[in-house]
């Protein structure tokens, strides 16, 4: 009876932990969305708001989305940096900042108690909604920011990063580095960020993600007080459809470096595209799922050639890259590259295994669980469901699409989506050493 209780009760906390958590959605007063999952385990709470602010909005001055966002907690409402700073931290909170070529996210985690909570409110909101962009920090952070440019140059990877952007991309937005380069960095003003600040940090323009052991309503009434003072605004501007590449490219770019990084790819995915479930269940398989993948078995475990090789899709609002790529001895460059071209072609005309998919299968859907682990794991996937408008069910449904992929649908949508002979090809190493 002890032994059938105890696997009653394993089985229940197996359940629990596959569930996907329950995603509440409303509309704010200034048109910001707002996605809330309740998580009442731990006296925390953790949000995150995204603006469509990234890169991609630069304009003319790339690395302006950036700068932006770096400086959000250098000054608001009246604080100055180091007070925003003790004011959080005297309150045992703490706030972060990123941006990438779709968005710009400002996140906060607090205390749920109101004596920590409500400081940490406040302090929020200002970042948020009144930033003063103070001068000395503006040239710091630019300072800083030129100082990354000056290291990508050394960098064989980063150099390499940059070239297949813009082979791929070309005028599209999503070429240029979200950080900016020399010249463009230059010049920026205060002027262009204040710009920036206003025509996208607004709530129409946002999405705001909570998780936390708070109610419904008090989830609300946070919002109305994080949204006060932000202005409705108007959503960004669509942003022009990427095109498919013609031909092949090749673009070799002399680095003294003792290995060659190789990237080859095409634009790939959006999110919420059809073909997204058997792409990603088979680039698992091709390359997407470390020493087990096909990629690294035959580059890798079968020839020597590269400590890592591997593949992946980076779906955003609009297609995004598809990326292989590996690090290889100069002179074994041009083989290695031949090997992960020929691994490709064979994977898109044959497809997988039924083994492969198999394990590839309870690969996936058994580290699932670990993907909504923690409550900012989780924040983070709302917060992305959000962004980019997918299903509220798309947790609840993940597995089960995962599970409905047949080897029929991968090499139907590999073939279909995937172009070995119009691929961008960035090498970057030492050419003369053969």
């Amino acid at each position: 009876m002890y032994v059938k209780s105890i696997i009653i009760l394993w089985a229940l906390v197996a359940g629990a932990a596959q569930a996907a958590p329950k995603i509440e959605h409303w509309v704010a007063a200034n048109g910001a969305r707002v996605y809330f999952v309740a998580a009442p385990e731990l006296p925390i709470v953790d949000i995150q708001v995204a603006f469509d602010a990234g890169s991609a909005r630069d304009g003319n001055f790339p690395g302006l989305a950036t700068l932006t966002n770096l400086l959000l907690d250098d000054g608001a409402a009246g604080l100055n940096a180091d007070q925003i700073a003790e004011g959080l931290e005297g309150v045992g909170a703490s706030m972060g900042a990123s941006s990438s070529r779709d968005m710009a996210t400002v996140s906060l985690r607090s205390l749920t108690d109101p004596a920590q909570l409500k400081p940490a409110i406040e302090i929020f909101k200002g970042v948020l909604s009144q930033p003063s962009f103070p001068k000395d920090a503006f040239e710091r952070e630019r300072k800083q920011l030129l100082v990354g440019v000056s290291a990508r140059k050394q960098s064989p990877e980063e150099i390499a990063d940059e070239l297949f952007y813009q082979g791929l991309y070309g005028e599209h937005p999503y070429a240029h580095h979200p950080d900016g380069s020399d010249d463009s960095l230059k010049s920026l003003t205060a002027e262009n960020v204040l710009m920036h600040f206003q025509a996208y940090y607004v709530g129409k323009n946002a999405v705001i993600a909570i998780v936390g052991a708070l109610d419904r309503a008090a989830a609300a009434d946070l919002v109305g007080q994080l949204t006060e003072g932000m202005p409705a605004g108007l959503p960004a501007p669509s942003l022009p459809e990427v095109a498919g590449l013609a031909e092949g490219k090749l673009v070799r770019q002399n680095h003294p470096s003792t290995q060659t990084h190789i990237l080859l790819g095409q634009p790939g995915l959006s999110r919420g595209d059809p073909d997204y479930f058997p792409l990603y269940v088979g680039n698992h398989m091709l390359g997407g799922s470390g020493l087990v993948s096909r990629i690294n078995e035959e580059i890798r475990e079968k020839r020597g050639l590269s400590y890592s090789a591997y593949s992946y899709f980076m779906p955003m609002r609009l297609p995004g890259p598809y990326i292989l790529g590996l690090q290889t001895r100069n002179e074994s460059s041009d083989e290695a590259l031949g090997v992960l071209k020929q691994t490709l072609g064979d994977f898109i005309a044959k497809g997988p295994t039924a083994e492969e998919l198999k394990a590839s299968k309870q690969n996936i859907t058994g580290g699932f669980p670990l993907r909504l682990s923690s409550n900012r794991k989780i924040l983070d996937h709302i917060a992305m469901i959000g962004f980019y408008q997918l299903p509220l069910d798309y947790l609840d449904t993940f597995n089960a699409r995962v599970e409905a992929v047949t080897i029929e649908q991968i090499r139907a949508a590999f073939q279909q989506r995937i172009h070995p002979d119009k691929m961008v090809t960035v090498m970057v190493g030492n050419h003369g050493q053969k």
